[in-house]
């Protein structure tokens, strides 16, 4: 039986980082496109417009940050197995930072599925209203 190794475990949690930097990408593209939809004749169109245009820059910009990090996860598949304090690794510290990190899944589980529902009915009034007129 082998043994996953450290590295291996960084390279299978690249994902996490990954799609989370897709999706970052694409709330900037969102906002971007909302962006055109804009009157700029309008003072609050325009306060609007430069709070988009901010935040769209953040953004993108995390997105890479999230991606580069994903690489290097990847890139880390290949760490020879290293030894470890096994009693060290199951002290006190190490499972309450991981029971965080759960719980912290959990939430993101949630607030992703909470903001999906919303989203699914959002976009079928788009497609609804863009098949009316």
């Amino acid at each position: 039986m082998n043994e996953t190794t450290c590295g291996q475990g960084l390279a299978g949690n690249a994902a996490l980082p990954a799609k989370l930097g897709a999706l970052m990408a694409q709330m900037a593209e969102v906002l971007e496109i909302h962006m055109k939809a804009l009157d700029l004749t309008d003072d609050n169109a325009r306060k609007e417009h430069a709070a988009y245009r901010q935040l769209a820059k953040e953004q993108r910009s995390i997105a890479a940050q999230l991606q580069a990090t994903a690489l290097k996860m990847t890139a880390c598949r290949n760490l020879p197995m290293a030894r470890h304090d096994a009693k060290a690794m199951v002290g006190k510290e190490p499972v309450g930072a991981f029971k965080t990190f759960v719980g912290l899944e959990q939430e993101l589980a949630t607030l992703l599925q909470n903001r999906l529902e919303q989203d699914r009915e959002m976009l079928a009034m788009m497609v609804a209203a863009r098949s009316s007129g």
